[in-house]
């Protein structure tokens, strides 16, 4: 008989991983108010900026799959334990750059780490909670790990400039070093056993585990959700945020980084929001998801073509809606955990997880671009003229987003009522066509 999951050791186990996961936050967005100092420490342009996030990004993005695989391979824990420890070293070796290519190296291996927690975590969540309060502790998961987002925009903002370059870096490390204590002592991936591994895949079964829950237009649909939604508060939060209030709208650091604060804030105060209207209605997922899309679109657009610089009750309202973005990024997961069997969930999460991704490196190199593109040469600043044809570069990508979930959403349904045509019925509130 199956042992059941204790309340109390479920959210022991899951508080040490989402600590894990807020220093990986905190870690990952730690460049995002020391992008000026950077350029500074390291003589970089611009575009040689976006490279360290852009790669971050890159490697993140492309190890979504293979975690997955190892997850469902060698079970959370041994993962996140790997993981964990990258980071720390990662961070670490950091701390001591000196030189472009060594700080780039140390970020590389930033992205490795990274991208080892987040599907680690959410394995954790399934494996421990019941069903129904699964969408609740995702969200929670997503919106309480950007507090670590926070920690990297006041506190480390102080950090930087009270200790310096090395010992704000050191001190995140050592952040690090604790959490893979806790993660070894206190994480199980069951209550029976302290770590589970799956059946092993060769090269023909992963292949074969890809390509079913890439085939899955509810797989699909959480991928382009991811895609849409993520990006924006990602590049903001993690490089171009920064500078574009500062440089772009003529704020002050602590207004910029309280900017920021804010946007993380309206993260977290929309999680449960949204965990309790997918719940509600799962059939309007993709509905509440376009309307995100639309309103941070909307935003961007009446700040971008404000003449002159932005008051700052409108930079508010755009970070607040900005902030619908990542909780709205979340609900991609509940389509892959509802549209594949448990074996293959975090594969579906990986996939799925590449999405927001992928947007973010694609959105940061092209604002690096075309920075660089309308600053005349000698500027030792960039212009805010710049900041609006740089930003402007989002519009592509959500207009690429919603044509997909649009597009997806209309199949995803005709597969749930081919295989399920009560669900179907259940969840559209209407009856069978067909008499099915």
């Amino acid at each position: 008989m199956t042992a059941q999951p204790r309340s109390a050791q479920a959210m022991t186990i899951w508080l040490v991983g989402l600590s894990v996961y807020f220093v990986a936050v905190l870690q990952r967005s730690s460049l995002a108010v020391a992008g000026l100092l950077a350029a500074e420490r390291f003589d970089i342009s611009a575009a040689q900026l976006s490279t360290f996030v852009v790669l971050q990004l890159l490697i993140y993005a492309l190890m979504q799959v293979p975690v997955g695989l190892l997850v469902d391979r060698f079970g959370p824990r041994r993962v996140l334990l790997t993981g964990t420890l990258i980071l720390t070293c990662a961070q670490l070796s950091f701390a001591f750059a000196d030189t472009y290519v060594w700080a780039l190296s140390s970020r590389f291996f930033v992205g490795v780490g990274d991208a080892m927690t987040f599907v680690c975590v959410l394995r954790l969540v399934n494996s421990w909670f019941p069903t129904r309060r699964i969408p609740l502790m995702t969200q929670l998961t997503g919106v309480l790990g950007q507090l670590g987002a926070v920690a990297a925009a006041v506190p480390m903002t102080w950090a930087l400039s009270a200790w310096g370059w090395t010992n704000a870096y050191l001190a995140t490390s050592a952040c690090g070093a604790v959490l893979l204590v806790a993660t070894l002592v206190v994480v199980r991936d069951s209550v029976e056993m302290r770590s589970v591994s799956g059946p092993m895949l060769g090269l023909s079964g992963i292949k074969d585990s890809l390509a079913a829950s890439w085939e899955h237009p509810g797989t699909r649909l959480g991928f382009w959700m991811h895609f849409s939604t993520q990006f924006s508060a990602t590049v903001m939060g993690l490089l171009w945020g920064y500078p574009f209030f500062v440089e772009g709208q003529g704020l002050s650091s602590e207004a910029a980084g309280l900017l920021l604060t804010i946007m993380v804030l309206s993260i977290m105060a929309f999680g449960p929001t949204f965990a309790w209207l997918i719940t509600r209605w799962p059939w309007h997922r993709s509905t509440l998801v376009l309307i995100v899309i639309a309103s941070i679109a909307a935003m961007w657009a009446v700040v971008l073509a404000w003449p002159g610089a932005a008051p700052y009750w409108l930079l508010v309202v755009l970070v607040v809606i900005c902030g619908m973005g990542g909780p709205a990024s979340m609900v991609g997961f509940d389509l892959g955990r509802t549209s594949n069997p448990v074996f293959r969930v975090s594969t579906a999460t990986g996939i799925i997880n590449q999405g927001g991704f992928i947007a973010s490196l694609t959105t940061v190199a092209l604002i690096g671009l075309i920075l660089d593109w309308r600053t005349p040469a000698g500027d030792s600043g960039y212009p805010p003229e710049a900041f609006t044809w740089a930003m402007s570069a989002q519009f592509l990508l959500w207009g690429l987003g919603a044509t997909q979930i649009w597009r997806y959403r209309r199949k995803g349904r005709a597969r749930l009522l081919r295989d399920d045509p009560e669900l179907w019925s259940q969840q559209s509130g209407r009856p069978v066509p067909g008499g099915l």
